[in-house]
Order: structure tokens, then sequence, then C-alpha cells
């Protein structure tokens, strides 16, 4: 049976040894998965090279496909955390609008919302890999108009890392960083002809 406690259960609070502090700053803002991580420095180090490529320009996918990337997978796995952080530091970078946000967080690659073809080709490609673990030719096809050859190994990549960064912030029980969104200020209007999806919910 799962525990349902909600204390965290990874040490994230100061004091931070000289190495720690030094992996920390180069991490970023000190927010709760960073401080976790920077427990061990070398850890931190390598993480902070990955994430140096596919959260710059370098990355073959767009800022806007990225965080449709991250907004998606996060949500999918119930990963409220990494939701909220992305939500509010990038989404109005990357253009979402509220219904945007609202399906992204809990509607589907097929909501009247997305207009682009290519937005709705990333949506599916990430549908599928949760699901699937896979993608079909046709998935693959539209996905590589979408994003190009480059753009669907990095869109895969970064699928799979943030994965993993939600089992993290899940099993671990971090916080919500203050004034982040959560799940449920997502709010759908009455008479909102979007489908609704329950998000995962921690335990």
């Amino acid at each position: 049976m799962l525990r349902k406690s909600n204390q965290p259960r990874v040490d994230t609070e100061p004091p931070y040894d000289d190495d720690t502090a030094a992996a920390l700053e180069a991490l970023g803002p000190p927010l709760a998965l960073f401080r976790a991580l920077a427990r061990r420095p070398d850890r931190a180090r390598a993480i902070q090279g990955w994430g140096s490529y596919y959260l710059s320009r370098r990355c073959a996918l767009s800022l806007r496909h990225r965080e449709l990337v991250i907004d998606r997978t996060t949500a999918l796995c119930g990963a409220e955390y990494e939701w909220g952080v992305h939500i509010a530091l990038l989404a109005a970078k990357a253009g979402l609008t509220d219904a945007q946000l609202r399906s992204v967080t809990g509607g589907a690659a097929t909501d009247a919302c997305w207009t682009d073809p290519a937005d709705r080709a990333v949506l599916a490609a990430v549908d599928a890999l949760h699901t699937r673990h896979d993608l079909t030719d046709d998935e693959w096809d539209a996905l590589t108009a979408a994003v190009g050859p480059d753009g669907v190994v990095d869109l895969m990549l970064i699928c799979g890392w943030y994965h993993a960064i939600s089992y993290v912030v899940r099993a671990a029980r971090l916080p919500g960083e203050p004034g982040a969104p959560t799940f449920d200020s997502v709010t759908w209007p009455d008479d909102d002809p979007q489908p609704r999806r329950a998000v995962p919910r921690r335990p």
C-alpha cells in the first residue's frame, strides 16, 4: 500500500557544505527540487550539463514545443510540483492561452484550441509515449513534419526525462513552490466544450 504522508522525504534545507552550495548555484534558483539534487554535487553537475542543452536555444525544439512536452508529461504523471513551476515561469513565454493551459493539463490534442498541426502532433506524441511507450508510423511522420528529425529525438529524451523528474517530485513529496499554480487552479468554464481528463493525484 502506498504511504499517504505528505511530508517531504528528502532533506532540502540548509546548511549546505561548499560543494553543495556551488552545485545549487549552478542549477539555478534555489527551488526544492534543485536543493534535493544538489545534496550530491556530482549528480547536480551532471544534470546541469543536460539542462544547459535542452533548456537553451540549442535544443532542436522551440521553447513552445519544449514546454508543451514538459507541461503535458508532468500533468499526465500527476507531478503538480514540476507542472506548477513550468506553468508559473514559462507558460506565458510559450504563448499558451487559457484554453490551451486547460487542455494541456486535462484535455486532449484534438481540442479545438490547438489550431496549429505542429502543436497537435507534439501533444499526440507525448500522449502516445506516456501510454504506449512507442509511436506509430503515422505519429512518427506527423511529429517529424512538425519538429524535424532532431526535434523528434529531443522530444523523446525530454519526455523521458520529465517522467524521471515526476517520479522524484511525487515520491519525495516535494511541496509546491510559493506562488506556483496547482492543478485545482485550472478551472473550466461551464460552457467549455473541451473534454476533461482527471489529472493523477498524489496518493
